[in-house]
This record gives structure tokens, sequence and C-alpha cells, in this order.
């Protein structure tokens, strides 16, 4: 019978991921429900349902490497016989319970068996005779690869004790990264995985998945010999990665370097603005206003965007004015199926970025994007909530300084065109932001009534009336004007923390350019392929040693690194990216390990890095490695 989940190892080393992700239950979990967790983590990283089958081999020892163990071809056929056609996820359960993942110290000792010199690297020569020659033996090309893993060989030796923590490391981040995915999708969540449910309180508290008939056999009933399994794990751990490069950049600090956006002479060129504003969602990903460019004839253009400068309250910290800015431009064709990267905005004076070039006639989408690693979820609680608004002398509601402050950034984010007024096209972006709703003709044309405007457009004070208006007909509760500014990027101290407002200033020498924003959305689709058709074209190269398929893209400029991942093969792979050799960088995934999913015949934005301190030099050494 399988052992109980007390003693399973996989409990021991997980605890501590679980009770660091977001949103878990602050009651410790139980032992089962860990163990099911776990299982879970692990099968959605090869399938995006519970109700999908494993249908081969090699399905299966993926699955079982993703939950941490190292199968080896001999456990493999073990449940996987030739009457086999295919696994449920019930039988996956069984199977972890039987098969103890592999700890460090496991690993260590089967390598230190080779280790002649005792200085924890074994001989390439010693190496090769080990996996080649006995027992499971592996390929030439698959000990080649392992011989070529970058920062685990040096001087015709292998590093054992690198890569067992590397090896470790990887499973755990992948681990914590699926539970972290897990528990943010709440449809995953919920969803029925076998006989077990999450959450059900009417379940046994020791619940065992009833096993497929497929699963038990004789042969799953015989003890197994543990002699030989060690070395079984060392195959199967050599054999997780089967490639990997790296790339090692060193950059010097940028406060020497960020006069390099020279400003063309502007005299007597036409120029248009327009304002914008990249929003962080509850799930990391960053939306933020998209623009169409029109330019009548043949000019050169000069384009900048930047961070917008608000008010800024003493005490009060304005984190976004350090956020990275850029645009990508490209060009509208009906004749073509894919847009035209033309160009994007890589120079840089200060907090400016843009670019000086010459444009034909036509129509261009302006994408703005910023890499995130600077624009996160804030970590740091707020223990005090600043006051909206009060009741004065005689009962009325009013809105408080602070409030009122912050009212008018919010207008002047909202305010796309600078004039000083709200058109309905601008108060619609900021009601579809907050609201998700738009207001039509009807409702506003009672707004006109009610508020001040001019034009047919909402002024300043009628825009703060209107939020007045909101809290009296709450009768003073903040609540709904609270989803506003949390919507707008704000914290409970009124900090502007989760977004980051720009400006786009728009020059042109020989016709009146012109800007406007046709809508808000994601910053991915077209923006991704905009950034790896940058990155590929101006960037470096490096093939996966032994995959020709899968090439791995470094973009560098003073400001950041983006590496992309084109993946040209008919399989999808997972790519294993270590970060920890880097020096003073911060990317924008928020962690130094972590692996990443490409889908076939695709490429993928795989990370964005920069400076953690711009005023000190930055050394990014990234290690990339094919994990299946």
């Amino acid at each position: 019978m399988a052992a109980s989940p007390g003693n399973d190892a996989v409990f021991t080393c997980q605890k501590s991921t679980l009770s660091g992700i977001p949103g878990t239950k602050k009651s410790p979990l139980s032992e089962e429900e860990i163990f099911y967790m776990n299982c879970r983590a692990a099968y959605l990283t090869v399938f995006k349902s519970s109700l999908e089958n494993i249908i081969s081999k090699d399905q299966l020892c993926l699955a079982l490497q993703h939950a941490g163990r190292n199968p080896s071809q001999k456990i493999i056929n073990k449940y996987w016989t030739p009457q086999t056609a295919k696994l449920n996820f019930d039988d996956f359960c069984i199977i972890l319970r039987k098969e103890k993942p592999t700890s460090k110290a496991e690993l260590l000792e089967s390598f230190k068996q080779l280790d002649v010199n005792d200085d924890g690297c074994i001989l390439h020569t010693d190496l090769y005779k080990f996996l080649t020659k006995r027992g499971e033996r592996m390929t030439q090309e698959e000990v080649n690869a392992i011989i070529n893993l970058a920062d685990v060989n040096a001087d015709g030796k292998f590093d054992y004790i690198k890569f067992c923590k590397l090896y470790m490391t990887t499973n755990d981040r992948c681990l914590k990264t699926t539970l972290e995915k897990l528990e943010a999708n709440r449809k995953l969540r919920l969803q029925q995985f076998g006989s077990h449910f999450e959450g059900s309180p009417e379940r046994d508290p020791s619940p065992v998945p009833k096993p497929s008939p497929r699963v038990i056999r004789k042969s799953d009933q015989e003890t197994v010999s543990n002699k030989g399994e060690i070395r079984n794990s060392l195959l199967s751990a050599t054999r997780k990665f089967k490639a990997s490069v790296s790339f090692m950049i060193t950059l010097a600090a940028n406060s020497n370097q960020n006069a390099r956006l020279m400003e063309p002479n502007l005299k007597d060129w036409q120029c248009v603005q327009s304002k914008g504003c990249f929003f962080l969602e509850d799930d990391g990903e960053i939306i933020s206003h998209q623009y169409k460019m029109q330019i009548a004839q043949r000019s050169m253009v000069y384009l900048t965007i930047k961070p917008l400068n608000l008010s800024q309250v003493e005490g009060k910290s304005s984190p976004w004015l350090s956020v990275d800015t850029a645009l990508y431009v490209v060009k509208e064709s009906e004749s073509e199926a894919h847009p035209q990267l033309v160009c994007f905005t890589d120079l840089r004076n200060r907090e400016v970025f843009g670019w000086t070039g010459e444009l034909g006639p036509g129509i261009y989408w302006l994408i703005p994007s910023t890499t995130g690693c600077r624009l996160k979820k804030e970590i740091k609680p707020i223990t005090e909530e600043v006051q909206l608004v009060y009741r004065d002398e005689a009962g009325r509601l009013c809105l408080t300084s602070e409030f009122r402050s912050t009212l008018s950034d919010v207008f002047e984010v909202i305010d796309l065109d600078g004039n000083g007024f709200l058109s309905l096209e601008e108060y619609n972006f900021f009601e579809l932001r907050t609201s998700g709703e738009k207001c039509d003709e009807d409702a506003w044309a009672v707004c006109r009534e009610n508020f001040d405007t001019k034009k047919n457009e909402l002024t300043r004070q009628g825009f703060l009336d209107l939020n007045l208006m909101e809290a009296n007909d709450r009768e003073g509760n903040p609540l709904d004007l609270w989803v506003t500014l949390h919507a707008m990027g704000y914290n409970k101290a009124l900090e502007l923390t989760e977004a980051c407002p720009f400006v786009i200033d728009l020059y042109a020498e020989k016709c009146k350019p012109r800007i406007k924003a046709v809508l808000m959305e994601a910053c991915s689709g077209q923006l991704e392929k905009a950034i790896c058709k940058c990155v590929h074209s101006r960037g470096d190269a490096k093939v996966m040693d032994g995959y020709d398929n899968i090439i791995i893209h470094t973009f560098s400029c003073d400001t950041w690194i983006t590496s992309t991942i084109e993946n040209k093969s008919d399989n999808k792979v997972i790519i294993h990216i270590n970060n920890e050799l880097s020096e003073n960088c911060v990317n924008n995934r928020g962690l130094n390990i972590f692996a990443v999913e490409v889908a076939p015949k695709s490429t993928m934005v795989c990370q964005h890095v920069m400076p953690l301190n711009e005023q000190q030099e930055w050394i990014y050494h990234c290690v990339f490695s094919l994990i299946s």
C-alpha cells in the first residue's frame, strides 16, 4: 500500500513555498492538502486541465519531473507497460505516493562516487565513461549536452555541487511558479481533479483516490530494490537539462551615458502631445493606452515619451518617475498581413526616451511599453488609510484637501490632449478603467447639466464635484471612491505606486502630425511581436547546443536588457532561466530562477532586466537551459 502522505519528502520542501503565496489560507494546510496541491501544480505544468490524460511515456516522465521526481527508464516502464494506453490524474497521484523525490544528499552521494580527488568535480573523461558504458546508458549527444552546460563545467571538469544546487532549485522554483498560477486562477482552484475536490468539508480527511484498473498490476505490488536507483536518479537528473547557453554582459553606470538622445533644432517644427498611463493589474499584467499617428507627407520626425511629472507631496514617494518608458512605432498597411515595425525609442536623456528619423506618409500605431522591472505590485503594507471625505460644521459632506489634490492629479492623467478639459472620449477611458462601462451621450448630457462644463467638456471643478456627488450618494462611505483610486494605481496612503502616467511629444518638420488614443489594452499581442522583432534584428542570437530550432536572442542598451526565446520546433519546450550570477540587476519577473514554456513555432519575450542602482556597474549573467 502507498506510504502515508506525512512521510512524503515533498511536503517538507514545499511548506514554505505554499505559505509564501499571496491569497493562501492563513490556517496551516494539512499534509494531505499539500500533497494534492503539489500534484495539481505538477499536472498543470504539462496539461491544460486535470481532465486530460497522460497518453505517452514522455508525458509521464515530464509530469513526474515537475513533481520533483527523477524517474529512470526502469521506473517509467514500471508504470507504463505495453498494455498501458493512458493514465489519469488519480493514477498520477498514486505514482507520486510511491515514488519519493530524490534528495540533494542522494544526488551528491551519487556524484561523490566518481569524485576521485574529493574536490567537488568529476573529470569529463570519467563522467563520459560512467554515463555511456554502464547500466542505463546515455547517448554521446546527451553526455555532450551535460558537459556543455554553462557554469557547471570548466577546465575539463564537471562541478556536480553546482549542478545539484541548480537542479534542486529548478524543481522548487518551477513548482512555486505553478502554485502561484494555480492560486491566482480561481477557475483552476475550483476545478475537479480526479476524485478529489479542493475545499470540500465533507470529504474524508485522508482520502485516497480510487485507482484506475490500468495502473494496479502485479508488478506494482512488487518491492523494488533500491540498489542502483540512486544511479538511475543521477541519469535522470542529468537528462533533465538537455542543453544550455549563457549570456554575460557588463554595463557601466548610466550616470555618464544619459546624453545620447540629442534634440534636433525644433524651431519651425509642428508639435502635438498626448498623455496616457501604464496600469498594473492584480495578476501583474500591464495595460496602457495605444495610439494612432498620422503623417501627411514624408518628414523628419522627433518622438519622445517620458513619465508625467505630477504634483509631488512632501513626504510621499513618487515611484512612477523612475519607471522606464518606450514607444514602438508600427506601420499600418492594408496590403501586409502583419504590420511592419518601423522603430522604437531606444535613445535616452535622463527620464526621456526618444527617436529621430524620417517617416513616410501614412497611419502608424504608437505602442507604449515599459519593462515592468520597476512597475510592480506594492509589497509594503499600508497601515493608515487617508481620509477622503469629512463633514463641515453645517453637516455637509466635503472632500479632504489630500483627496482633492489626488483627484486633480487623476484629472491631469485622463486629460489626454492636455487642454484642461475632459471630452466624452477622454472621460470614457477613465470610466472603462474604473468601472468597466462607458458613458453614453444621454448620460453625458445629464453630466453637463449638473456639473461645470465648457464647450461640451468637463472642467476640473466639474470632475471634483462629480466625485463629491458619488460620495454623497453613498452617504459618505468612501468604498466606491477607493475602488476608483485603486484602479488608477493609488494605495491607501494616496501614493501612486501601481501606475505610471506618461506624456508623448511628437514633432514633424514638414507637416502637422496627428496623434489620437484609440484603445487601452494589455501590453502584449502586437507589442510582444514588436519587441521580438526589435530584439531579433538588433540583438545577439545563440543557438541551444544540439538544438538548432531553439534560439535565445538578447538585446542590450544602456538602460535595459531584453531576452526572447524562439522555438522553431514542432513541440513545446520548457526553458529554465537562471540569473543568480547577475549583479546589481532586477528583472520584470521578480525571480532570479524561473522556467517558461514556449509553444511550438513561436517566439516569446522571456525577461527584461534593468540595473537595481543606475549609478553602479551592473553585470547581466544569465543561463538558459532546456529541460524538456
